[in-house]
């Protein structure tokens, strides 16, 4: 996948993992794309090191959104 397609599939889960993470996060556009590429990163390497899926199916996606969230719960417990 190209960059510019990384960035936005990073977007795209950045902001469901804000949609499903309750409270103000005060994040924004760019540090959500960055959220959501650290949780694709974490869940796509993770999920296909433990054998849980491999690459191009949805439980990527899926993952990739639960990895962003988990992100943005340390994030926010660290900052505060």
């Amino acid at each position: 996948m190209s960059i510019i397609g990384t960035i936005i599939i990073g977007l795209i889960v950045g902001l469901i993992a804000r949609l499903l993470h309750p409270g103000r996060d005060g994040l924004g556009l760019i540090m959500t794309a960055l959220l959501g590429v650290g949780g694709s990163m974490l869940a796509t390497y993770g999920g296909q090191f433990l054998g849980i899926y491999r690459a191009g199916e949805v439980a990527g996606f899926i993952g990739a959104v639960v990895g962003a969230v988990v992100i943005l719960f340390v994030m926010t417990r660290l900052r505060k």
